[in-house]
């Protein structure tokens, strides 16, 4: 009778063990990117911005872990989008109409035209017309969602989308420093200080960074701006899609539909919960007794969404590779620079002359 050897089934790690080494990391220099904002004078204020360059310090002088990636992956995408839906408690229906019709209207003007301006000046400065896309289109609307999104949608190429990835990343961050130090010379109210932010900085992660060193209102307005701006990639990468043959790109087969942002529908219905509690009650009364656990809580609530929000800021400083950006040479990069300067200035230009 022979004997069959039978392997051992190896052994199933539980999820939540693959992710808790990367989630130790950015918990950890969350931290100490609040303790530092917190107790150093003139770090004051700069708990995302602190966050953001300990991951990028980190990452390129001493390198990620392996085993930190899942986890540093899940602060940069779900700890994030949790924490732009806890935001919504901090932020009331009738806030949240402060952005106006014309803000709106100023946020759709300057996308398109960052677009068609980004691929005209990639044309002159002789870059693939795929890669002056995706940068245009990382500038435009969101970082890199936006930029994976649309490679689906004209089947881009891989190696344009990791670079089109770094290149607004890159200036994203250096927006972080650059607006408030902007602000302080240009005299903007909190209001045009958050719509400057969320209708031109690329990342909704250094939206929230830029904003939160404003104050409370810009905070607010940059993050309803830049969520409009986010609502905003559906019917345009489903276009680019429809007319990627026209374009030069891929062929007429099937069309991608981008991914739906499900985290906006969780920051709209915590500004539902926000104007409920905001509106007045009969004191005693069992509105009144459901809305004061909110209020008593907001903010426990505001603090816990800071320190979230420098998770996600360190997991991006975590996937910042300086390195990558250098290597396709000054072209792209002065692209990407073009397509930084003119969303902000072109947003700043009518805030001036039309807000």
């Amino acid at each position: 009778m022979s004997s069959v050897a039978i392997a051992a089934a190896p052994e199933r790690r539980h999820p939540l063990l693959s992710l808790l080494p990367g989630l130790a990391l950015t918990a950890s220099i969350a931290a100490v990117a609040h303790l530092a904002s917190h107790d150093v004078g003139i770090l004051k204020n700069y708990q995302m911005i602190i966050a953001i360059m300990l991951g990028v310090l980190v990452h390129n002088l001493l390198g990620t872990p392996a085993a930190t990636i899942e986890g540093v992956a899940f602060s940069l995408r779900r700890i994030l989008r949790f924490s732009i839906v806890l935001l919504g408690l901090q932020i009331t229906a009738q806030q949240a109409a402060e952005v106006g019709g014309t803000g709106v209207a100023m946020i759709a003007i300057a996308l398109l035209a960052t677009l068609v301006a980004t691929m005209l000046a990639g044309r002159l400065l002789g870059i693939p017309r795929g890669l002056s896309l995706l940068i245009g289109v990382g500038t435009a609307i969101c970082g890199a969602s936006a930029i994976i999104a649309a490679k689906a949608a004209v089947r881009g190429e891989d190696d344009d989308a990791a670079y089109a990835i770094a290149s607004v990343t890159l200036f994203g961050t250096l927006a972080i420093f650059a607006y408030p130090a902007a602000q302080s010379l240009l005299q903007l109210t909190p209001h045009d200080f958050g719509l400057w932010t969320g209708a031109s900085i690329h990342e909704v992660a250094q939206v929230m960074a830029t904003a939160f060193d404003g104050g409370p209102e810009a905070l607010r307005i940059g993050a309803i701006s830049k969520l409009t701006r986010v609502a905003m990639m559906a019917p345009v990468i489903l276009a680019l899609g429809e007319l990627s043959p026209l374009l030069g790109f891929g062929g007429a087969g099937e069309r991608t539909r981008p991914p739906f942002p499900w985290f906006l529908v969780g920051f709209l219905a915590m500004v539902g919960i926000a104007s409920f509690v905001a509106m007045p009650h009969q004191a005693g009364g069992l509105l009144d007794a459901a809305a004061q656990p909110v209020r008593d809580n907001l903010r426990t609530f505001s603090t816990a969404n800071a320190f979230l929000l420098s998770m996600a800021m360190a997991a991006m400083g975590l996937h910042t590779k300086l390195r990558h950006i250098l290597s396709e040479g000054w072209r792209p990069l002065a692209l990407g620079l073009f397509a930084s300067l003119f969303i902000s200035l072109t947003v700043l230009a009518m805030i001036r002359w039309v807000a």
